[in-house]
């Protein structure tokens, strides 16, 4: 196992993401205690030190099912990440309540990680509010002895992350985000990633795989990475290119099968990161899948001055494609859910005035019309 130096502490560079537990019959919150306990001793056996969980995966169930197959070790063998759910609005101001209930689903008397979880377009403003103390509430929590390092994750865009770290910046020891060679440019991971870098914060990745997106590509992409390494899985490329990253300390993967797990932890026996060109090779990939689904927008903004209603069309578009990409998914609700109804897809009134100006000849009104009927 790879292992990572985080202040002083020797971490796995592997991380076991608990979002993604083998379930029973499909039922989201039905973890397959079994399975699960099976797979957390393999990877235990196997180096893995670091697990992460969440007061919200598996419908609330993650974080009891994970205290109870982790208690069967000694304390100091491992360390427990969780978070606190800033993404639902309601739960503002109920940090310290929230934190004693998670301390005690995960039966711990202290989290080793505890991070500001999911900051983003629709929380941001809540979670920069003084009224609610949150961060207040965590430097308590950590003067007390219950979080041992305070950070942070983001689904947000560059400049929510960069509001949030210009007001708690200084109290964030880490930040996880969403990175892959796919979205290193498609979500700007490459700038979100290098903003951290700035500040010297080190770097926690989810999403490795996007989804399993990345776990199995088109034939014809297979063989030109085989033709590169001919041993190396298709996933393990994925981390490859991460581990080449320097201000990575920790990849997480929510694994849901034993296989999983086992390909996965043969990937972290060693540090094998990209060369430049292999590095090359896979962005053009990334960029090549992104392109089959993606409007070509360029974000001139030629359109936004002929828009009646003033809409972001190309911030939209942005949202569109990463929408149709994913299959739909959360991101795009959630940033679309912060806009006032006269400025979501759904005020185009289809005047076209903004497609005779497009130099890339998109049908906006169309997108517009599709987005909105996706996002019921």
């Amino acid at each position: 196992m790879i292992y990572r130096q985080f202040r002083d502490l020797k971490l796995s560079a592997l991380g076991f993401g608990c979002m993604r537990l083998p379930t029973k019959n499909g039922v989201f919150g039905d973890v397959d205690e079994r399975a699960a306990a099976e797979m957390i001793d393999y990877a235990m056996k196997s180096g893995v030190n670091y697990y992460d969980t969440a007061w919200g995966y598996h419908d609330g169930k993650s974080e009891t099912v994970m205290g109870k197959l982790l208690s069967r070790y000694d304390r100091n063998s491992f360390y427990l990440a969780s978070k606190f759910p800033g993404y639902d609005l309601s739960n503002m101001g109920k940090t310290e309540e929230i934190f004693e209930k998670q301390l005690q689903k995960c039966q711990v008397e202290y989290f080793d990680f505890y991070l500001v979880h999911n900051v983003c377009e629709m929380n941001i403003d809540a979670y920069l509010d003084e009224k609610y103390g949150t961060l207040e509430s965590l430097k308590k929590l950590k003067a007390d002895g219950k979080i041992k390092h305070l950070g942070f994750s983001a689904h947000g865009d560059i400049g929510v992350i960069n509001r949030f770290l210009e007001m708690y910046g200084d109290y964030m020891e880490f930040g996880q985000l969403q990175i892959n060679y796919l979205d290193w440019t498609f979500q700007n991971g490459k700038e979100k990633y290098e903003l951290l870098a700035e500040r010297n914060i080190p770097v926690w990745i989810m999403e490795p795989l996007r989804g399993g997106k990345l776990a199995k590509l088109s034939d014809e992409d297979e063989k030109t990475l085989k033709r590169l390494r001919p041993d190396e899985s298709i996933p393990a490329w994925a981390f490859r290119f991460l581990q080449g990253l320097p201000q990575v300390k920790m990849i997480l993967s929510g694994m849901s099968d034993m296989a999983q797990v086992a390909d996965n932890i043969k990937t972290f026996e060693n540090d094998k990161p990209l060369s430049p060109s292999e590095n090359d090779a896979i962005l053009k990939i990334a960029d090549a899948m992104v392109k089959k689904s993606s409007l070509p927008c360029t974000a001139c903004r030629y359109c936004t001055s002929h828009c009646p209603k003033g809409l972001a069309i190309p911030e939209l578009i942005g949202l569109y494609n990463e929408h149709r990409f994913t299959g739909g998914g959360f991101i795009a609700p959630m940033v679309v859910g912060t806009l006032s109804e006269d400025k979501k897809p759904s005020a185009c009134v289809g005047c076209r005035s903004c497609e005779k100006v497009c130099p890339q000849q998109i049908k906006i009104s169309e997108m517009m019309k599709d987005f909105t009927e996706r996002l019921k």
